[in-house]
């Protein structure tokens, strides 16, 4: 008998066999009964080829950083600092859900930072990753853990009302995956919310070669320039998919970004600006 992907509350049912993300060819919700941790050994990574685990000198983009700085996601003076401003700009781009019954799939949750929001709008929530650690934080914040790859999510066909793809889309090498995804769990006018950052010189140059070697910045090697996005790729892709897709760019404000580094603010609010050629969010529906 097929398990139902998301506990016990049979949530969204996956509508493809295969397995998704599970080493030990499961697929389902984190913390099942029958759900062993042991028995996970190995990750796929998620831009398709298997996660080494090698501590001491990491290939750029090793998702086993995420679970080593787990303790980070919930420090708004962390490491992940940044994905909370992201997470609160995000929020303001969601619609409330129009019935309790409105169900939100989170791509690459983490620690499930979106979680305070989404419930604060009235949907269920649904996060997927990769992460056992970050999984298990984003359950005690509201969420409903599934564990898989952002490239074959174990949900059926037009479950969702809205669907996030936050800082993901620069973590995989199919880009045009994700978006795949996103149109088939998105309902007819479902709303699609992501942020990326986008490919060129400019932005390799603050999002890695500065921001990285920062105080306060993101890990060292948390990016793969090679894997940035091409904004204009992504919106001919998405409008193929049935999605009308609008990009607009992302920066800190600079003041209040100074008093978070002065310990006066816990969040920074992320500005729209005309040039996406750094960081930039993409605002969407499926028609």
């Amino acid at each position: 008998m097929t398990r139902p992907t998301i506990g016990a509350a049979g949530l969204c049912p996956a509508s493809r066999a295969g397995n998704h993300g599970r080493a030990d060819g499961r697929e389902g919700a984190v913390g099942d009964d029958d759900h062993d941790h042991g028995a996970v050994t190995t990750r796929t990574n998620p831009s398709g080829g298997p996660q080494v685990s090698n501590p001491g000198r990491r290939r750029r983009n090793d998702p086993a950083q995420y679970d080593e700085l787990a303790d980070h996601w919930w420090r708004p003076d962390g490491e992940f600092a940044a994905l909370h401003w992201l997470a609160a700009s995000r929020a303001e781009h969601i619609p409330p859900a129009r019935s309790p019954d409105a169900l939100l799939v989170d791509l690459a949750c983490g620690g499930g930072l979106m979680g305070p929001h989404v419930g604060r709008l009235g949907y269920r929530h649904v996060g997927v990753d990769i992460g056992l650690a970050g999984l298990e934080l984003a359950r005690v914040h509201g969420v409903t853990p599934v564990l898989g790859s952002v490239l074959a999510v174990p949900l059926a066909d037009g479950c969702a009302d809205v669907v996030l793809a936050g800082e993901i889309l620069e973590h995989v090498a199919d880009h045009a995956g994700v978006l795949a995804e996103c149109a088939r769990l998105l309902r007819p006018g479902g709303v699609l919310v992501l942020d990326a950052l986008a490919r060129g010189r400019l932005s390799v140059l603050i999002n890695v070669h500065l921001l990285e070697r920062l105080p306060g910045g993101p890990p060292r090697g948390l990016h793969d320039p090679a894997l940035f996005v091409d904004r204009e790729q992504l919106v001919a892709t998405a409008d193929r998919l049935g999605l009308d897709l609008d990009l607009v760019g992302l920066r800190p404000s600079m003041r209040e970004a100074i008093a978070w580094k002065l310990g006066r603010r816990r969040i920074v609010r992320m500005k729209q600006i005309r040039s996406t050629a750094v960081v930039f969010a993409g605002y969407g529906r499926k028609r």
